[in-house]
């Protein structure tokens, strides 16, 4: 998928200047987006997927602008698969609920289809146990692979993850990684925002360092981790290594 992001820019009310004029263009696979807390991260991947408006700037995808009107971006989010950092399904569903109602509601499937799909699904990714259960009674791995599973039901052009392990243990923080990384090998598109560096490096073809609202690097993962070249993504990085994490 083609990305194209010009002069994108956003600010709250409070004044606070979170994306700073930012540029960037690629053609995407899997991305990763890294950086410190509060460089605007999580920001970014809701802008690119029409859940809040830039400030200025534009968004092309694949040839197309995003729009920022609500009566376009109802269109335009039944393109995109989102994944939240937790919290993301809807608590009075069980798992197949989860996955089959916005099928239905949003996307026209019939009751049937929708079923279908979310129990093959389910089966798929070794959930079908826990179809019947409701979020409370699962753990947060598995809340977060069926949100996963929900956010590719409808066979999205792009999934955006945003940091779907940050609160999980980390048994299933492996579960969920795997599970998106047999994603990357089914040829999903995906942009995620991780603090999970192994997996950025070795999983996502390419990353993007953003500091603070501004994009620092960006290009090949094997290349931008081997041969850091700015002084903010080497210190980034030096401090994940000062606690033994293997890259």
């Amino acid at each position: 998928m083609k990305v194209e992001i010009q002069g994108l820019s956003k600010r709250f009310d409070d004044g606070r200047e979170i994306l700073n004029d930012i540029n960037f263009r690629d053609d995407i696979r899997t991305l990763s987006i890294i950086g410190p807390s509060g460089s605007g991260k999580s920001t970014l991947l809701r802008i690119l997927g029409g859940l809040i408006p830039p400030s200025s700037g534009r968004i092309c995808m694949n040839g197309d602008d995003v729009p920022f009107s609500e009566s376009e971006l109802i269109h335009y989010r039944k393109k995109i698969g989102f994944v939240f950092q937790q919290g993301g399904l809807f608590k009075h569903l069980t798992g197949l609920q989860n996955i089959a109602v916005p099928l239905i509601k949003v996307h026209g499937f019939s009751e049937k289809e929708a079923k279908d799909r979310a129990l093959n699904l389910l089966e798929r990714f070794g959930l079908h146990e826990d179809a019947h259960k409701k979020p409370g009674a699962l753990s947060g791995g598995q809340q977060q692979r069926i949100a996963i599973a929900r956010a590719i039901a409808p066979k999205p052009e792009i999934l955006l993850l945003d940091e779907p392990t940050s609160a999980l243990d980390p048994e299933y923080t492996t579960q969920v990684l795997d599970m998106i990384n047999e994603l990357k090998q089914e040829g999903i598109n995906f942009i995620i925002v991780t603090h999970e560096m192994g997996f950025a490096w070795h999983a996502c073809v390419k990353v993007m360092f953003l500091h603070y609202g501004n994009i620092l690097e960006a290009g090949l993962s094997r290349e931008v981790f081997a041969n850091p070249k700015t002084p903010q993504l080497r210190q980034f990085l030096s401090k994940l290594l000062g606690w033994n994490v293997t890259l």
